[in-house]
C-alpha cells in the first residue's frame, strides 16, 4: 500500500505542477484538462482549461492534484503539509530553496535535534512543505 497526497487547487494546478516538476526533479506522468475528457461537453467552456487530474512521479512516489471548479472553491490548503525526506544536506537545501521561491518560509532550513536539516515553508501556491534530511550521507 502507498499513500499518495492529492492536492486541490483553485485554478493554478497546471502552474503548480509545472513548478513542482522542476523543484522536485520529477516527471509529470499525466496532466489532463476538463476540456480533454470525454465529458467535456458537460463542462462549461470557460472551465475547459482547468486540470481534472495530474500526477507527478518522484522516485517511486506520486503527488497528484486537480483544480476544483469555480462553483466549488476550496478555501485553500491548511492543516497539512507535504513532507519530503531527502538523503543529503545539499539536496535538502536545493529543494527547500526551490520551493520557497516567491513563497513564505515558516521555519528556516537548519540543523535540529532529530535531523541534519529540517525546514518548513509555504510555496507560492499556498501548499505547505516540510523538508527533512535525517543525516548527510
Amino acid at each position: 500500500m502507498k499513500i499518495n497526497p492529492y492536492l486541490i487547487f483553485n485554478g493554478d494546478c497546471r502552474a503548480a505542477f509545472t513548478f513542482y516538476e522542476q523543484c522536485l526533479q520529477g516527471k509529470l506522468e499525466a496532466m489532463m484538462s476538463f476540456g480533454e475528457t470525454p465529458a467535456a461537453e458537460h463542462v462549461p467552456k470557460e472551465h475547459h482549461h482547468l486540470i481534472i487530474h495530474t500526477c507527478l512521479k518522484v522516485g517511486d512516489q506520486m503527488l497528484m492534484a486537480s483544480d476544483t471548479t469555480p462553483d466549488r472553491p476550496t478555501p485553500g490548503m491548511s492543516g497539512c503539509s507535504v513532507s519530503l525526506n531527502v538523503d543529503s544536506v545539499a539536496e535538502a537545501e536545493r529543494v527547500f530553496n526551490a520551493l520557497a521561491k516567491d513563497g513564505r518560509i515558516d521555519m528556516p532550513l537548519e540543523a535540529t535535534f532529530w535531523a541534519a536539516r529540517f525546514g518548513m515553508l509555504a510555496d507560492r501556491f499556498g501548499v505547505s512543505w516540510m523538508v527533512n534530511c535525517e543525516s548527510d550521507k
